[in-house]
């Protein structure tokens, strides 16, 4: 028969335990103390910019509610059970901070000038995708599944690590403009992330599984923890290094605790990468020539599997296209999908207003130019939800152009179709994401 202390027993063991530990030990607790100090500090750093942004949610929700989204937290985070499909608890503890809602820091995000392409070329947030399968548009010669996480929306794909290549074979021959986005979401990340892991983005001449060729443009995102190793590019065309090799100095670490978005903007030779907001790489010769880099590779090294885990979800790629302002000066009329929103909500996703400051731009330097802001959805849901929905999307960009660019409300106008207007298919997610636009018309 087993013997149950009481619990004031167990309790002066722990005790006495904790006081005779040996040194070794205390040399630990005292690291700890400094990561949690280091900690406290980081938080603080961005405290002034996090209260700034939660009063910037009311002003650009019309609806005044708060985002349909849920944001990842660090103390539980679950994957799926592949046979149930029920969330599974993979809780890991670390010594970051909890990751926050990107959507709280418009504020900051007023300038961000990156634009994203108005033609959709690839479009996926993995829905089509079977839980615990490798997703159907992709292809390796490593390993990844599609996973449900708990507290984050919608499905997401995780990169096994290890030296393998992770590549799209339906998306190729892409154009001299265009545009890369894609949302990360980390896991297990603390300290202890080795300063050799990374996750390796490339535009390559070669759809083989392998991670270099002749011609190729590479950009490393450090996921180290315990230091800011920063972001590392290089270019090779034609079998050699070419004249790029830079390390850019960038503390990522917190961002990437929080769900960053990573944007990247090709237009011709000049190459241009943004986390969140900020934008650290910028290098005008960074493509020698010009028609050859036809494909997009991820890879990553250097995580503990089945420890430290990264996802990736809403990939698009678009082309490039036209400068909006002047599309919009000369003809009276732009449709855009790059302006995007919280599913099911009108809050607009930071990210997005590169696209907004211009519409800003144009209406300051024609001063009696007015507009009609008109919102289209998808057809997913209630057609009288989806009507109601963009009206409010067509509102909030409106409350955008006039809180944060200083239009005046009597120049604008809104209305909303739903998904009454369709210009392409419904049953895709890339149809899906070309139909979830704005249009702006001159009035």
């Amino acid at each position: 028969m087993k013997t149950i202390l009481p619990f004031k027993n167990i309790l002066g063991a722990a005790l006495i335990g904790l006081f005779m530990m040996p040194s070794a030990n205390a040399q630990i607790w005292k690291k700890l103390q400094k990561s949690a100090e280091r900690t406290v500090e980081r938080k603080l750093e961005r405290k002034t910019e996090k209260e700034t942004g939660k009063m910037m949610d009311s002003i650009l929700d019309p609806s005044q509610k708060s985002s349909t989204k849920k944001t990842p937290s660090n103390e539980s985070e679950n994957t799926v059970d592949h046979q149930t499909q029920t969330p599974i608890n993979n809780s890991k503890t670390n010594n970051a901070t909890e990751r926050k809602n990107v959507s709280d820091n418009l504020e900051v995000y007023s300038k961000f000038d990156f634009v994203p392409g108005d033609k959709v070329l690839f479009y996926d947030d993995f829905s089509q995708d079977f839980i615990g399968d490798f997703p159907s548009k992709w292809n390796t010669n490593g390993s990844g599944e599609v996973v449900k996480i708990n507290n984050v929306e919608g499905n997401w794909f995780e990169i096994k690590p290890g030296h393998s290549v992770i590549y799209i074979p339906d998306l190729k021959d892409l154009p001299e403009d265009y545009t890369i986005e894609f949302d990360v979401v980390t896991q297990g990340f603390s300290n202890k992330t080795s300063s050799s892991s990374y996750l390796q983005f490339s535009l390559t001449d070669s759809d083989a599984l392998k991670r270099h060729s002749d011609n190729y443009i590479q950009s490393s995102i450090s996921l180290c923890q315990y230091n800011s190793y920063g972001i590392h590019s290089s270019n090779h065309f034609n079998g050699k290094r070419g004249g790029i090799d830079s390390k850019v100095a960038a503390d990522i670490r917190e961002e990437l605790l929080n769900q960053p978005h990573i944007a990247i903007a090709v237009t011709k030779n000049r190459y241009r990468l943004w986390v969140n907001e900020t934008k650290y790489l910028d290098i005008p010769r960074m493509v020698e020539e010009l028609n050859v880099l036809k494909h997009i590779k991820f890879n990553l090294v250097g995580l503990k599997e089945g420890e430290e885990r990264i996802f990736i979800s809403n990939l698009r790629v678009a082309d490039g296209g036209e400068d909006l302002r002047r599309k919009l000066l000369s003809e009276g009329k732009i449709s855009t999908n790059g302006i995007l929103f919280d599913s099911g909500s009108a809050n607009i996703k930071p990210q997005s207003l590169g696209i907004v400051l211009q519409i800003s731009q144009v209406l300051l330097q024609d001063e009696n130019m007015k507009l009609n802001i008109v919102g289209h959805t998808d057809a997913d849901g209630n057609s009288g939800t989806n009507m109601t929905l963009s009206k409010q999307r067509a509102e909030s960009v409106k409350n955008a152009l006039v809180n944060l660019y200083n239009i005046p409300a009597s120049r604008l106008q809104t209305d909303g179709k739903g998904a009454s207007v369709p210009v392409a298919d419904n049953t895709s997610a890339d149809g899906k994401a070309q139909n979830r636009r704005v249009e702006f018309i001159k009035i």
